[in-house]
């Protein structure tokens, strides 16, 4: 690896920047160039009928611009755009948007395409970077932007003959942000120049970051500098077009939004050449989660996996943010502990959402909480004691969790595996609950007379015993005559109990810690439908840890 032959970039640093003190207030005009920028860098593109269902599937989760394809390109193209038109398939306040090189002859089949349409948005581009004039179209700067300024006057001129459709004109500096600032504001300039723009009829002017090559807060100054001195700004939307070459589309949008910029075009999962665009999900979903109304609905993050992934054939990273399989689970037990305890304290009936390592409720873009924690070697009580309740409503005492953690921590690592939901409660209930070896209840009753008298009948190993104690209350004489039977001395610790279901017929679950005379713990738990039963039984569940006894 020759680091040499490489060098830092051209960066532009604009010194009248406001843009790092500002903050984000309101979702973009966003535009979803999926049908096109991500459909052509697909190993198999689209179908007609793939890229119809993915229309309607854009429509449903709220855009109302949407770049269907660049009908001059190939005939699938141009029969989708046709498809659309002719069928009524397009909603009334939806606008679809197309692109064309500003080549005179695929302008006009550009505009053929679009005959009938109620409006459309007419996208016009060309490349202006000093590297793109010079490598590829060995031009110089009042040739390129010639290109740009005959292919405006000849878009104008197809607009007005086309009699009563509505055109929206869309103009972008390929590669804006490797292009001179200045030179960039020219050529926009001069293509404003032609269609003249006012307030009932705004010009969108797209300053894309084709292969992005420095980082965010350059792009924001170069954004800021266009938004500064563009004519007619009020009547100028500014629209941003990030690739993640660097990792950093995202960042850069948000950054170009902060400098000024009104529109955002970007695909679902940041689909698109080389490393993509930038993901909307992302960037609405960022908005979200500090109280902005994104304007879009992805209530169904799995519906929209399930389109894209259908669709494009490629597969959503587990970790990609919002939208991954694992982005809302928790391995490590810190974690797993403090979200235990949040979702704890929010409740169900919350007004502001504050959980730690949960930027956003995942219950709003349809997940459930059974999968926020899992449980694995790096997992600790917190996420145990998540899994039990969320999953069986089982509120295990504090000690008992720590108790049960260390068991599962050592099964997992055992196994270099995570332990699944059922697994986990398999092994609570194997370990603890209703424990019969070495010693099983068979029956017991008891009678009080000032004191409480116990006569029951337990196995040993399979042989059986006749054990009777007297004591304060039913544990308490259980536990003397158990006392008499082992040899071996304990005392409760800590008791606590709780239904498993509701109504009358539901079960109880009584969980028991004992101490015996070397100050060792252990633990046990019963189920019955009645809770006399079950104290007796999370007794000897706990009385067959002790070492000895068998």
């Amino acid at each position: 690896m020759d680091h040499k032959k490489y060098g830092p970039p051209c960066v532009f640093s604009y010194k009248n920047r406001t843009w790092p003190d500002a903050v984000i207030l309101k979702a973009p005009v966003w535009c979803s160039v999926d049908l096109r920028d991500g459909n052509q860098a697909l190993t198999v593109p689209m179908s007609f009928e793939q890229k119809l269902l993915y229309f309607k599937f854009l429509t449903g989760l709220g855009f109302k611009e949407i770049e269907i394809g660049f009908p001059a390109a190939n005939d699938t193209e141009y029969n989708f755009t046709r498809a659309l038109i002719e069928n009524g398939l397009i909603p009334d306040d939806v606008t679809v948007q197309v692109l064309t090189q500003a080549r005179p002859h695929l302008i006009d089949k550009t505009f053929e395409s679009l005959a009938g349409a109620k409006k459309a948005i007419v996208h016009l581009y060309n490349s202006t970077s000093a590297q793109q004039r010079e490598i590829v179209f060995n031009m110089g700067k009042d040739d390129i932007k010639g290109l740009a300024v005959s292919g405006a006057v000849h878009a104008l001129e197809c607009a007005l003959r086309s009699g009563g459709e509505r055109f929206i004109f869309e103009y972008s500096p390929e590669s804006f942000n490797a292009t001179e600032p200045d030179y960039a504001l020219e050529i926009i300039s001069a293509v404003l120049d032609v269609w003249r723009p006012d307030k009932n009829n705004k010009v969108i002017i797209n300053l894309p970051s084709t292969v992005e090559t420095a980082t965010p807060n350059e792009y924001a100054d170069r954004v800021e500098y266009i938004c500064a001195n563009v004519p007619n700004r009020e009547n100028v939307i500014i629209s941003l077009h990030t690739h993640n070459d660097r990792g950093c589309a995202v960042a850069a949008a948000e950054l170009g939004l902060m400098a000024g910029a009104d529109r955002i075009e970007g695909t679902l999962f940041g689909n698109g050449e080389r490393t993509g665009n930038s993901c909307i999900i992302n960037l609405a979903m960022n908005m979200y989660s500090h109280g902005i109304d994104p304007m879009l609905d992805f209530s169904e993050i799995d519906k929209a996996i399930e389109i894209y992934e259908s669709s494009s054939l490629m597969n959503v990273h587990a970790r990609h943010p919002y939208a991954g399989e694992l982005v809302y689970t928790a391995f490590s037990g810190s974690h797993q502990d403090a979200i235990n305890k949040g979702v704890a304290r929010v409740g169900k009936n919350y007004s502001k959402w504050d959980v730690p390592y949960l930027p956003i409720d995942p219950a709003d873009v349809g997940r459930n909480y059974e999968n926020i924690i899992r449980i694995n070697a790096q997992s600790g009580k917190g996420g145990v004691a998540y899994i039990l309740e969320h999953k069986y409503k089982m509120i295990v005492p504090k000690a008992m969790r720590a108790d049960f953690a260390a068991i599962v921590t050592k099964k997992t690592d055992a196994g270099h595996k995570e332990l699944l939901p059922e697994e986990i409660y398999d092994l609570f209930e194997s370990e603890y609950i209703n424990v019969t070896r070495p010693l099983s209840l068979v029956k017991f009753s008891e009678a009080t007379d000032g004191e409480t008298r116990v006569s029951a009948e337990i196995t040993k190993n399979g042989a059986l015993r006749l054990i009777e104690g007297r004591g304060i209350g039913l544990l308490d004489a259980f536990c003397r005559a158990l006392i008499d039977e082992i040899k071996i001395p304990f005392e409760i610790t800590n008791y606590s109990e709780h239904s498993l279901e509701f109504g009358s017929q539901s079960r109880a679950i009584t969980y028991l810690q004992i101490r015996d005379k070397n100050g060792a713990d252990y633990f046990g738990a019963g189920v019955s439908e009645s809770i006399s039963r079950s104290s007796v039984r999370a007794v000897v569940s706990a009385v067959n840890k002790i070492a000895g006894i068998a």
